[in-house]
């Protein structure tokens, strides 16, 4: 049976975290600081986020969570899954209200959407296709490959850790992959079955 676990650093869609797992079928545990997450017993870990990368990064910080993370996903290659904000903090650098370091876990950095040339606003707000750049199990069942967005930053990073693109004013990436280290722009918790087939994809795994 999988033992999962979500982080909670006091912000981020947890509840609807928690039940996007109930959905794929797996009751998750809650962790709350670095040392919850050091001592759990655990196979999968999955880092939601929403809202401002400074505050968020900080509460990570404050909470010692980076550290443990750095043992259990990098060291002990447990399967770990980041949403929305969650995926920007793996860059090296994050350009939102200032510049902010990441974990750089991903070579990279976390840059404003481009939309000005195109008439389209930010936050980019609602659905959209993804498209696949590679074949990776995460996404292997995502049936139309429509998901839910919200954010006004994206990461860039090189080609070789992309698995999905996606369109909104100009082409961004969506999804990566590396090793046993999975991210995604979107939120599948807020994507119907989509996202539960992706989750129960991660989750599975």
């Amino acid at each position: 049976m999988t033992k999962a676990v979500v982080i909670d650093y006091g912000i981020g869609n947890l509840s609807s975290v928690l039940n996007g797992c109930r959905r794929a079928g797996v009751e998750p545990a809650i962790v709350t600081s670095g040392e919850e997450l050091a001592a759990a017993e655990c196979d999968h870990i999955v880092l939601p986020g929403v809202g401002a990368i400074g505050q968020a990064l900080a509460n990570l910080r404050e909470r010692k969570i980076d550290i443990a993370l750095e043992t259990r996903v990098r060291k002990e290659k447990v399967p770990f899954l980041a949403i929305c904000v969650g995926m920007q903090f793996l860059a090296e650098t994050c350009e939102e209200f200032g510049q902010h370091e990441g974990l750089g876990w991903i070579p990279g950095k976390v840059t404003r959407l481009a939309v000005t040339d195109s008439g389209l606003k930010l936050p980019h707000v609602g659905w959209n296709d993804i498209h696949a750049t590679a074949d990776d199990p995460l996404l292997s069942n995502m049936g139309d490959g429509h998901f839910y967005f919200v954010h006004s930053y994206a990461l860039e990073c090189p080609d070789e850790f992309v698995i999905a693109r996606c369109d909104y004013g100009k082409n961004f990436v969506c999804a990566i992959r590396r090793d046993n280290i999975a991210a995604v722009q979107f939120h599948p918790e807020k994507s119907s079955a989509n996202g539960v087939a992706l989750l129960k994809a991660f989750l599975g795994s």
